[in-house]
């Protein structure tokens, strides 16, 4: 029997990146994986992937009136979820000079308001025992220049799952958070910097890393499963770095 075998799982973003190859693992498992993402062609090819008893549903993680309405989608649907991996988030860099409104505002909006009131409207499809796990990152933690509206987001989610465990604790919920560090994803096209500096970007904070590359989605998958299974059971408002040693050693 496979660790999530009748189990319900709901991961955010989950078209592409560290949110597909986290669908992908829990589908392998045995869940029902419920995925959310704002296009609609890689929605379906991700649904593609895990197989005909997967949920793709069109949603925009930095709107509030959208955490509300795939609430009730998956309430209308009797969806009870007995995980769910907050993971949506957008990464914009720039120096603080450059910074604008519309910057921070999209940020927020996204890796920040959105991720709370998602994690709001679905308290009451929980099941007990069940784990949400939050995609933090170690840009709050290394002071990477050009990265200070993303590095806040990302520092208000590590904060979010102490305090929303202890809110939650009572009805049998945990909250946890991985923050990987540079991984190999899609993302990474959309920093904001110019395509021929990329490569030259890439270059630079590989040799940082430790061991001399980069992540893998399904590396932090493997850390999110985990986090969420009943091994991890008594792990609670605890952040799982997986960054390959960068703000470690």
């Amino acid at each position: 029997m496979k660790r999530f075998d009748n189990k319900s799982v709901l991961v955010t973003g989950g078209n592409s990146g560290i949110g597909l190859a986290t669908a992908l693992e829990f589908a392998r498992q045995g869940a029902r994986v419920i995925i959310t993402g704002r296009d609609q062609a890689t929605l379906d090819q991700a649904k593609a992937q895990l197989g005909s008893s997967a949920i793709a549903l069109r949603n925009d993680a930095g709107d509030i009136h959208a955490a509300k309405d795939l609430a009730n989608t998956l309430g209308g649907l009797g969806i009870k979820l007995d995980a769910v991996f907050i993971n949506a988030g957008v990464a914009k860099l720039a120096p603080v000079e450059a910074v604008d409104e519309a910057l921070w505002d999209q940020t927020f909006n996204i890796n920040v308001k959105g991720a709370y009131f998602a994690i709001q409207a679905l308290i009451p499809l929980l099941n007990p025992g069940a784990a949400i796990i939050l995609n933090g990152s170690i840009n709050a933690r290394i002071g990477m220049p050009t990265s200070s509206v993303y590095a806040a987001s990302k520092a208000a989610l590590i904060s979010l799952a102490k305090t929303l465990s202890s809110e939650l604790i009572g009805r049998g919920v945990r909250v946890n958070v991985v923050s990987p560090g540079p991984v190999a994803t899609p993302l990474y096209g959309r920093l904001g910097i110019p395509a021929e500096q990329l490569d030259e970007v890439a270059a630079g904070i590989q040799a940082q890393i430790p061991l001399k590359r980069f992540g893998t989605p399904d590396e932090v998958a493997s850390a999110v499963v985990y986090l969420s299974s009943p091994e991890a059971a008594f792990i609670v408002g605890t952040e799982l770095i997986v960054d390959g040693g960068m703000s470690q050693l």
